[in-house]
Order: C-alpha cells, then sequence, then structure tokens
C-alpha cells in the first residue's frame, strides 16, 4: 500500500474510534481513541520498524468495540470467551470493509485480518510484536485500575496469563515501567525471574 493509502486509513480508522461516547479520564478522549494511540506508541517502542499492515492492526485492535459490549453475552468465563472470540471476528470483519474500501489489495487485507484475529501468535513475529504491544499498553495504562476490580489470586493469575504471551524483548520494556506497592508485589509473587 502506498503512503496516501496509509494515510487515509489511518485517519479512518480514528474517525471512527473519535464516536466512541465513552471517554478516556486520563486523556480526556473518546475511550478507543486513547487506546488505538496508546497502541501505536508502544508498537514504535516494540517494533519501530513495523510496517503498515502491523501499524494498522495495532491501531485497530478495538475496532468499534463499544458497539459489542461484554454486557451482552453471559457473565461466565465462557461468555467471555464468546465475546472475546465475536468481538475479534467482528472487528477483523469491519477493518477488512474499510481496507477494501481504500483499495488495499487482498493480500495486505489478509495479513491485517489474521494480526486483528491473533492467528500464529507463536510462529509470526508480527503478532509476537502485536501481543507485546498489547500486554504493554495493558501493563502502562489499565492495570491498576483493572486491579482495583479484584483479589491478590485473581489479579496474579490474570498477570501470570499476560506475562506468558510477551517475549523477553516484551519483559524488558515492562520493565521500565511502575507500578504500586499492591501491584509490584503481587506481580513479583506471580511472574517468573526476569528474562
Amino acid at each position: 500500500m502506498n503512503q496516501h493509502q496509509y494515510g487515509r486509513i489511518m485517519a479512518a480508522i480514528d474517525d471512527a474510534h473519535a464516536c466512541d461516547p465513552r471517554q478516556d479520564k486520563a486523556s480526556d478522549t473518546p475511550y478507543e481513541l486513547a487506546y488505538a494511540r496508546r497502541m501505536s506508541e508502544w508498537l514504535e517502542r516494540v517494533a519501530p520498524d513495523a510496517d503498515a499492515e502491523l501499524r494498522i492492526a495495532a491501531r485497530a485492535q478495538h475496532f468499534r468495540r463499544w458497539e459489542s459490549p461484554r454486557e451482552d453475552y453471559p457473565m461466565t468465563r465462557p461468555g467471555y470467551h464468546a465475546w472475546r472470540t465475536d468481538l475479534q471476528k467482528r472487528q477483523a470483519s469491519l477493518v477488512a470493509e474499510l481496507l477494501s474500501e481504500e483499495g488495499v489489495t487482498a493480500d495486505e487485507i489478509g495479513r491485517i485480518s489474521a494480526l486483528i484475529l491473533k492467528q500464529n501468535i507463536k510462529t509470526n513475529p508480527e503478532m509476537q510484536a502485536l501481543e507485546d504491544t498489547i500486554a504493554l499498553a495493558f501493563l502502562d495504562h489499565y492495570v491498576e485500575a483493572f486491579a482495583e476490580e479484584h483479589d491478590d489470586d485473581k489479579l496474579g493469575r490474570i498477570l501470570a496469563r499476560t506475562w506468558a504471551k510477551m517475549s523477553a524483548h516484551g519483559h524488558q520494556l515492562a520493565g521500565t515501567l511502575t507500578f504500586s506497592p499492591r501491584l509490584s508485589r503481587i506481580m513479583a509473587e506471580a511472574l517468573p525471574a526476569a528474562d
């Protein structure tokens, strides 16, 4: 894809995110627009040489997510997994439509869709970079508020699963972050020794 297409696509993704009725308290911008910008900022640190497809996938990771709220599914573990699966499929489909309208090739759309769908995590270096970016954006901007909603044991399990999905490079970048005393303690107890 050319630079002009790329610019139009990123602007269209941000225009969609700007329609999120929820506000991000820290930035006073629409919630998903703030999330998308944070994803791009972290991708720049994780993979500064990322190509346009990976940058688009990172920016569109939560594309129009608010339109499919968690509350529409049973508040159970299977309900959560069904919501996540349906959400990824929906987001990949909506982004594919946007890309098609911009004249992006089928191969490029396929690559971006696979990243949004989190396919081939263990074998695709781009997917690993995206997984690191997702985890680091969460740890940097969202984990403290998330921690307030969960007890220590559950939070430790969630953090351990998040950590296991990350690469050694992601772990190194996470080491640059600072956390509250409670979260630091839970992480020290739940996570393996540093790489």
